[in-house]
């Protein structure tokens, strides 16, 4: 059952326990009211009958007391406790209450009563002897009788209140107090359906709960995992996960723990990052070729040939690997053929290029599925040869693939148009015996140079070429300048980058399975060679026992290059320190070949290392990578010195 729906069920189920509340709430206060009122009155309220009691002048108990015995008067005769203030001097001042305010005024009028009878007989015959009292008695009595009474007013409990005249009538307040009674009554009707509709919902939604919690079949679980929407969400969030796990970060570390003596680690050594390795798509294949993603350090991309073990996978394997992310491959990408070489596009990251051993050209999108997006067609207008090396060049606007076979043929592609090739060079030379054509295995551009490159070839030796006839030169192979030194194919030829204060890039390294790996200076563009004239390297290195499959120069160190052999080992040269042996060697993985190296892109601190054995190894190399000011002054008396020679290396603003 999905999320939104078991939110609605709470929100229901807490709504009816809202309610529930309520009508407790409402007869706890209706309990509490009644109860207050069977109390009794409050103390305001006694305190308003006293007020009352005293205004209307009811006779209190103590009053009655001190009256003495009260005889009922015969008719017309005045009793005692009833006379009240009488004009002359024998006159008997009463108050209402009946109590005598002037003692002696009454005991002359009347006289000492020695030996008084208790009967209230006699009593009423004293009075009658007495006319003078009786006279006056009947006179006040008609006066009094002309007085206007006052109105006794009476109150009972209900009644707190000034009693406000209204226009209102009495048939109306019953009609509106009816009409209120019944909508009350109609709203607790209302309430009470609401509550039982609430109550019955809330079962309702407690069966529908059992009913979608339930055990999946077979068939339902099966089919869910084999949905695409499944796998894609799987493979997404997982290596999201991964990459969480993978991080290196102690967040346990302690700061206020001194660091530990011994200095930097890192300064001359060489240590290994991560081994990138998936059972899956590397068994049984070997690394061909390596590149770093110019947008993105932590990316690497590696090519793997077939895997003759397994049939029915694809012959070749483009993997993209991401240093937080180690378990697997962050893309993998499938190709009809072995996949020979293999680039990230320097102007589109999501771009990858790769050449295969039957000729074929293809173009992978990180954005797209396995298979690839655009690729040359099989045919005499591209290349039918296999593809060992490519490289891009030109700027963001103008930019060309250059890719190169072992028939001899250069061709130039549009990146966005793979059906034919923009141009198509064929290098050939007249001197060879059997046949003309020059079988390229690796080749590269100077820094800055679109048209003229430089190709290592598999008898050995290292030409000249040129894209487009220019000045002194023309389109093709210079057949006549040969640079020879290597007895055997070369497996690779990398120029030193143009950067610094001082200008080394006619300087190229060429590595061969001679074991060697050799220094060149390239000879200047504008003076080409007419006759034949043979060019010797400036230095050999012959420090490796094995063949050596690939040499790069540092991009930020002037002096420093590496070199990975067969025998897997990793080489790390400083020509300031030592031309003689290098100031590095590590042994990589199980011993197995590296077959190819590649600097990163950002700083030049990490080497990727493509093994025979279908790993991928990163290595740091630590503070060796930050050259100090020095350098290239010191590179160029250390050129000067091994080979006798000055004006080597020129200053930039010269060249």
């Amino acid at each position: 059952m999905s999320d939104k729906r078991r939110a609605e069920i709470e929100a229901k189920r807490q709504k009816l326990t809202e309610l529930r509340k309520a009508r407790a709430d409402r007869i706890k206060s209706d309990t509490e009211r009644r109860a207050t009122e069977v109390a009794g009155p409050t103390p305001v309220r006694r305190d308003l009958d006293e007020l009352v009691n005293s205004l209307v002048g009811t006779p209190s108990r103590g009053s009655r007391e001190s009256g003495g015995d009260r005889s009922p008067s015969l008719p017309g005769t005045p009793s005692i406790g009833n006379m009240i203030g009488l004009p002359g001097p024998s006159a008997l001042s009463m108050s209402g209450s009946g109590r005598v305010s002037r003692q002696s005024d009454f005991s002359t009028s009347v006289g000492p009563m020695p030996n008084q009878p208790s009967s209230s007989t006699d009593h009423v015959i004293e009075r009658v002897l007495t006319p003078r009292i009786y006279s006056d008695l009947i006179d006040v009595e008609q006066e009094l009788f002309d007085l206007p009474r006052k109105e006794r007013v009476s109150y009972n409990k209900e009644v707190q209140t000034t009693t406000i005249e209204t226009d209102e009538r009495p048939e109306d307040y019953e009609e509106a107090l009816r009409q209120r009674i019944l909508r009350e009554h109609d709203l607790e009707k209302e309430r009470l359906a609401r509550e039982k509709e609430l109550e019955e919902e809330s079962v309702k939604l407690d069966l529908e709960i059992e009913q979608e919690i339930r055990e999946l079949s077979e068939e339902e679980r099966a089919g869910i995992l084999t949905a695409p929407e499944f796998i894609d969400f799987v493979e997404q969030s997982s290596k999201i996960v991964q990459r969480a796990l993978n991080d290196g970060y102690d967040y346990i570390r302690d700061y206020t723990i001194g660091a530990e003596s011994g200095g930097d680690d890192s300064e001359g050594r060489v240590k290994c990052v991560c081994e990138f390795y998936d059972e899956r798509h590397g068994k049984n294949r070997s690394i061909t070729d390596v590149d770093w993603s110019p947008k993105y350090p932590e990316l690497s991309v590696a090519s793997y040939n077939k895997n003759p073990a397994a049939l029915n996978e694809p012959d070749g394997i483009v993997a993209v690997w991401n240093l937080h992310l180690l378990e697997r491959p962050e893309f993998v990408f499938h190709s009809q053929s072995d996949v020979l070489s293999v680039i990230f596009s320097p102007f589109h990251s999501n771009l990858i290029f790769g050449g295969t051993y039957s000729g074929q050209i293809l173009l992978w999108d990180t954005r797209s599925k396995h298979l690839p997006v655009l690729k040359t067609p099989l045919s005499a207008a591209g290349h039918t040869h296999p593809v060992y090396a490519m490289q891009m060049v030109g700027t963001q606007n103008a930019h060309n693939l250059i890719t190169s076979s072992t028939d001899g043929t250069v061709c130039s592609w549009l990146v966005d148009m793979l059906a034919q090739p923009q141009e198509t060079l064929e290098l050939v030379h007249a001197g060879h015996n059997k046949t003309g054509e020059v079988a390229i295995t690796t080749f590269d551009f100077p820094d800055n140079e679109t048209t003229t490159f430089w190709a290592g070839t598999e008898e050995g030796s290292v030409y000249q070429a040129n894209r487009y006839d220019r000045a002194g030169a023309k389109a093709g192979l210079n057949q006549y300048d040969v640079y020879k030194g290597h007895a055997g194919p070369v497996m690779s030829l990398h120029f030193h980058p143009l950067i610094g204060p001082v200008d080394f890039s006619d300087l190229f390294l060429t590595s061969s399975v001679d074991w060697t790996v050799k220094l060149w200076r390239a000879k200047s563009l504008t003076k080409p060679s007419t006759t034949p004239h043979v060019i010797s390297p400036l230095y050999s290195f012959d420090e490796a026992d094995d063949y050596v499959y690939d040499v790069k120069w540092h991009p930020a160190h002037p002096a420093v290059f590496g070199t990975a052999d067969g025998s897997g080992h990793f080489d790390l040269w400083n020509l300031n320190t030592d031309t003689e042996v290098p100031v590095v060697s590590t042994n990589v993985g199980s011993g197995r070949a590296i077959n190819k190296l590649q600097w990163d892109r950002k700083d030049g601190r990490r080497a990727a290392l493509g093994g025979s054995d279908g790993h991928l190894y990163v290595y740091d190399i630590g503070d060796m990578a930050l050259p100090r000011e020095s350098e290239w002054t010191d590179l160029q008396k250390t050129l000067a010195g091994t080979v006798g020679a000055t004006g080597m290396a020129e200053p930039a603003s010269g060249r």
